[in-house]
Parts: structure tokens; sequence; C-alpha cells
């Protein structure tokens, strides 16, 4: 079979290629390569990399994920700090891992999860006066932090090892995408800002370890996350059976951490921004949480199922806005993508992102439109046609806890609270390793309670 040559994107400069492009608007680039092709090659610096804009292609991909695998050099950075835990770990090595972490995400852990986020939420609005302006991501970031060390340890963390992970992760997350992007020998660099990463992770990963050491040498079930994986076994085909070592442990949490905070915290800021630019939608979501909650009564893991609305406002919030809105693979073996020959040892990119603003799928696609996701009234796109949490054997082992306790944050806040623009100025998405809103501050405008029966 003949092969055909993968077009190169439009816009490269000596030397750089398509890099600074790529760091000064990643969105927008990213945006303009499906008119060139089903794929595209760019190219960063000296790497050649190509991007996929198919979503037929995207899934292929996605479930071969023995010859589409985490490597090359984003991988290869980003362990330096979080370690070979289940999101950034190879094909070799992931089924082991999946199969011992899954007792952590067992459905009966989940409503203790779910008690802490809505205590830690309810203790954010409690916070709140009458027209305070608050600035949105650091605030979710932080609640999303502290609910999920809470989650990961219990009681286990004294305040001040609890704040100093907070402070590692913030300064683990500003740096980590800048530096996937970066040439090796810059960020070895003695810059103050390579040395503030190192020492963060290292501290990160020493209090860890203090923690896990100690909590296995207790020997309790303290109903976290933590106890699951100390807990859980493997059994091979050969019938021995294995356990997650300490070190495996730490990369675990280290990932969990990191990953799990920013998804929910940027879950929630975009969710209140896009509220707060619709507020018809906005009325019709403090409805539905009034109906369902009297007014008055905290949120639980049961009421998700009579939050219809809130649901669909969320799923279309991860559209518009998913947590992993590019991801990287490194193809193992060569292979052959719609007529090209892709040899192996290439870097692959795939763009969530791109995908769900595909307008046959999604008429106006740039348009926040809860309803579409109304079975009922709208034909439903795809399954790999929406993939704010990946797809196949590496999709998120985290999506519902962390979409079910995005939803419970957003259903204690808007129980009480209006969040309202301070100005009709849109909030332009950052892309580092997710996708942050760019200066958000909202006014919270206290509802008066109509306490109702519960239903």
């Amino acid at each position: 079979m003949t092969t055909r040559t993968t077009p190169s994107a439009l816009g490269t400069l000596p030397f750089a290629g398509h890099a600074p492009r790529m760091l000064r608007d990643p969105l927008r680039f990213l945006s303009s390569l499906p008119a060139q092709g089903d794929l595209v090659d760019i190219q960063l610096g000296t790497m050649k990399v190509t991007v996929v804009c198919d979503r037929e292609l995207t899934r292929q991909l996605l479930l071969a994920d023995d010859i589409c695998d985490k490597g090359g050099p984003w991988y290869d950075r980003i362990r330096e700090t979080i370690g070979n835990g289940l999101v950034t770990c190879p094909h070799h090595v992931h089924r082991r891992q999946r199969r011992l972490i899954q007792p952590s995400f067992h459905p009966s852990r989940l409503p203790g999860y779910a008690r802490t986020m809505v205590s830690r939420a309810t203790a954010v609005s409690d916070g709140w006066h009458d027209g305070q302006v608050i600035d949105v991501p650091p605030l979710m970031l932080t609640l999303s932090m502290r609910a999920l060390l809470q989650n990961l340890f219990s009681s286990a963390l004294d305040p001040q090892t609890a704040q100093d992970a907070i402070d590692d992760l913030r300064t683990i997350l500003r740096a980590i995408h800048r530096r996937t992007m970066l040439p090796p020998a810059l960020n070895r660099l003695p810059t103050v800002g390579n040395r503030r990463y190192h020492a963060a992770g290292q501290r990160l990963r020493r209090n860890l370890q203090t923690v896990i050491a100690g909590q296995r040498q207790a020997g309790k079930d303290y109903g976290d996350l933590l106890s699951a994986m100390l807990s859980a076994r493997d059994t091979a085909d050969d019938g021995s059976e294995s356990a997650l070592a300490d070190a495996e442990i730490s990369d675990q949490l280290i990932t969990f951490f990191a990953a799990g905070s920013e998804t929910m915290a940027n879950i929630l800021s975009w969710t209140l921004y896009l509220l707060s630019r619709h507020p018809e939608i906005e009325q019709r979501l403090h409805a539905e949480v009034d109906s369902v909650l009297a007014g008055s009564s905290p949120a639980c893991l049961d009421d998700l199922d009579r939050l219809p609305f809130l649901n669909r406002v969320m799923r279309e919030t991860l559209r518009l806005y998913p947590p992993v809105w590019m991801v990287t693979r490194e193809v193992t073996a060569e292979t052959t993508l719609s007529g090209h020959a892709i040899p192996a040892g290439s870097a692959i990119m795939l763009s969530p992102y791109l995908l769900h603003r595909q307008s046959d799928v999604y008429p106006d696609p740039e348009r926040f439109d809860p309803d579409r996701w109304d079975s009922a009234h709208c034909p439903q796109p795809p399954r790999h046609a929406f993939i704010p949490f990946g797809l196949g054997p590496r999709k998120c082992i985290g999506d519902q806890y962390g979409m079910a306790l995005a939803a419970l944050a957003l259903a204690t806040f808007s129980s009480r609270w209006q969040l309202s623009a301070l100005s009709d100025a849109e909030v332009r998405p950052v892309a580092h390793t997710s996708l942050t809103p760019a200066a958000l501050r909202l006014r919270a405008i206290e509802r008066p309670l109509h306490p109702l029966p519960r239903r």
C-alpha cells in the first residue's frame, strides 16, 4: 500500500519551528491545524510531533495503548517530580498499577470522600459575605487540595505538613507545563525557578514517605485512599501475590494530589465563570438545587441523581474546557494512520479540546448549551467524540470521583450564592497542564433562602 506524506503545519520558524506559537497561544495554534489535514506535523525545536485532528484516529490510538504509549521527553520531564504513577507510567506496568489502585475508588468509599468535599465547600461558602469579590481559581484550587488531602490521608497530616504539601504542589503546577516544552538543558540551569521547583518536589516526596511509613506501621484502615493502597493486593497469572511498595505509593499519591486538585479546581472555576455569563442558565440551576436541597440542607451523594440539569451544566463545561486539553504519546511500533506511515519512536499529540469543538457533532460549538446533553430531546455524540478524561485503558481512574465531588461543591455554592461577573469581558484560558481561567474574579451575592420540602 502506498503511504502518503504527512503535511507540515504552516508558519514554521528557523530553529524554533512552531514552539513559539505553541507556547504563546497553543489553543489558537491547535485550532488552526484541522483545516490542514487529519494528521499534521509540527516542529517543536528539534523535535517533530504529529498532531491528530480526527476523532476516529484519536479513538484508534487511545485504544491501542500498547503501540501508542506514554513515553518521550514530555513524560521523562514530568516523571522527574511526579514519579511513575498511574498517569505517567508506561504500558508494561500500567495494568498491574491499575488493578492495585482500583479498590481505592470502590463505590463504597465514595460517600466518605463526598462528605469531606461538602464539608470543605460549606466552610468556604460560610466564609463569604454579600458583595465580596472572589478570586476564583486560587480559591477553588485550595478547596480541591484540602479536600483531596483529607481523602488521601484522613487525619494523618498535621496542619503544617498539609500546608507545606499545598505550597509545594502550587510551585510544581506553576512550572511543570513550561518545563515539558523547554529543552532539558534549560531545566538543569541553577536558576531560582528551577531550584524552587526541585526543592518543592523533594520536600513533598519526603513528607509523603514519612506519612506512608507511619500509616503502614499503624496497620489500620482509616477509610482514606492511602489505607486502600496499603492494603491492595494483586494476584498474577501464576498465583503469586504482590502489593505496592512505599515508593510506588508515593508516586500514586503525588499523581492523585496533582492531577485531582487541578482537575476539580478548573472544572469548578470554569463552571462558575460560564454560569456568571449566562444568568438564565444559572437561574435554572438555582431552581433545581433549591427544589432538591430544600434551601438549607447540605448536599449529599444521593442528591446527584436528582440534579440532572446541574450534571448537564458540568458536562457542557467539560466539553468547552476539558481538563486534559492535550495529551502526548510515543509510537512504539511502526503503524499506519489514514494512509500515513508513522515510524516507531514518533511523537503523537492528541487534543480533546479540538474534538469537543467539531461542528458536525456539536452544532454552534462555541456556545454554552447544557441542553445539548438532554438525551430526551437531542441526539448524543459518539462516545469517542467526548473524552474529557481520556478513553480506553488509560482513561482517568478517578473521573467519577472528581465529577461527583465537583458537582457536590457546585450544589453547595449554588444553594446560597449567586456568583456574578464583574464585567462583560471574556476570560482567557491559560493552557498549562490543564486549562485554567486567567484572572477570574466574581462577586458573591447572597441568595434569599426559601425552604422547601426536600425531594
